[in-house]
């Protein structure tokens, strides 16, 4: 729980002091995180589960919420206008976002195997 507070606090700053941060890093750093944020949220939910359980939901979660960005109706439109819903929803489709998402789970991943490793000796 204490990983998903961190995240989202570490995607917020991504956003609010992008311009303070490496180019690269502005570009990128804010949808790789919420994408780890969904992992660790699979993770949390699924504990007893496999990673790649996590994994494969945290895909097709994130996946999911960026094609939804193709359907643009008005009240879907409204929602993605409010701060929070532009967090979640997002607001348009880039396929690049895509790679992002699987980058930030791919980081997830690899940091809650190595949390694991230290915490089982």
């Amino acid at each position: 729980m204490i990983t998903i507070a961190i995240t989202i606090l570490l995607g917020l700053a991504s956003r609010k002091f992008s311009h303070l941060l490496l180019l690269f890093v502005a570009q990128n750093a804010g949808d790789a995180l919420w994408a780890m944020m969904v992992y660790f949220g699979f993770r949390f939910l699924l504990v007893r589960n496999r990673l790649l359980t996590a994994i494969f939901l945290s895909l097709l979660f994130s996946f999911g919420i960026e094609l939804s960005q193709l359907y643009q109706a008005d009240w879907i439109n409204h929602i993605r206008g409010t701060v929070l819903g532009g967090l979640i929803l997002g607001k348009g489709f880039l396929t690049v976002d895509l790679i992002r998402y699987a980058t930030g789970i791919l980081i997830g991943t690899v940091l809650d195997k190595v949390t694991l490793m230290f915490t089982q000796r």
